[in-house]
């Protein structure tokens, strides 16, 4: 499931991310900082899931009552904007790191490729009108300025980066959802795949599916971070294409 943090008025999430909301003035003083809060609140995430993830939950984990909690958060809606600007702040901004535009955009990929898998909530929140935060708001600028050395318009820079954000969103909720059927029913993803291919040879003639039997699929599916590489690399010799062609049509 996806949560939608805009399905209410954003304001008071703003508010919280760039450091405007006004500080408790109601109930008892518990010295709690916002970053702790939010530490708690990603701990739980982390370990459990989204679906764990409660402000009775976060209070009980910092050793203060609900109440208290919401003297400092709103709500939960609220909560999840401030953990995933909190994760953004982890990352490395694009620009930093060495190399040319490619090599810079396969460092943040392949972060975020990580990160989506340590912390696969992150990818349930905010998926489709994400609030911009501070670290987000910089991580995006950062990764605009990649393409300055391009001849690529505004337009198309960020379409640059919502392509290559959408494909490692896709790639990781589908690793993602392999890891939880793993949990879910105690089976890993090799051991069912090897049962069905147990069945299958001794059921099936492969002489009927003669490009399936030549491709070694028979024989166990790709690395999950093999077919990520893979399809990045590809996806950006797209974008490297495309930047070529703006540079030759000048």
């Amino acid at each position: 499931m996806t949560t939608d943090m805009s399905a209410q008025d954003p304001t008071r999430a703003l508010e919280l991310l760039w450091g405007n909301a006004p500080r408790p003035s109601r109930g008892p003083r518990q010295g709690l900082e916002l970053a702790g809060i939010v530490r708690a609140a990603i701990e739980i995430a982390d370990a459990e899931g989204l679906a764990a993830l409660s402000m009775r939950r976060v209070a009980a984990r910092l050793g203060v009552g609900t109440t208290t909690l919401y003297t400092y958060v709103p709500g939960k809606t609220e909560l999840l904007a401030l953990m995933l600007d909190a994760v953004a702040a982890d990352a490395a901004l694009p620009h930093t790191v060495p190399g040319d535009w490619r090599a810079k955009f396969t460092a943040w990929a392949h972060e975020d490729w990580i990160g989506f898998r340590r912390s696969p909530w992150a990818l349930q929140v905010a998926a489709v009108r994400p609030l911009p935060g501070p670290n987000l708001m910089a991580w995006y600028d950062s990764a605009l300025r990649v393409l300055d050395d391009t001849d690529l318009d505004g337009r198309e820079k960020v379409m640059v980066i919502e392509t290559v954000d959408a494909y490692v969103r896709g790639v990781a909720r589908t690793a993602g959802d392999i890891a939880e059927a793993e949990r879910r029913d105690s089976i890993q993803a090799a051991e069912w795949f090897t049962a069905q291919v147990d069945f299958l040879g001794r059921r099936v003639d492969f002489r009927r599916f003669p490009h399936v039997a030549r491709s070694g699929l028979v024989h166990g599916l790709p690395d999950a971070d093999d077919v990520f590489a893979f399809g990045l690399e590809r996806m950006l010799d797209g974008i490297e294409a495309f930047i070529r062609s703006r540079s030759d049509a000048d």
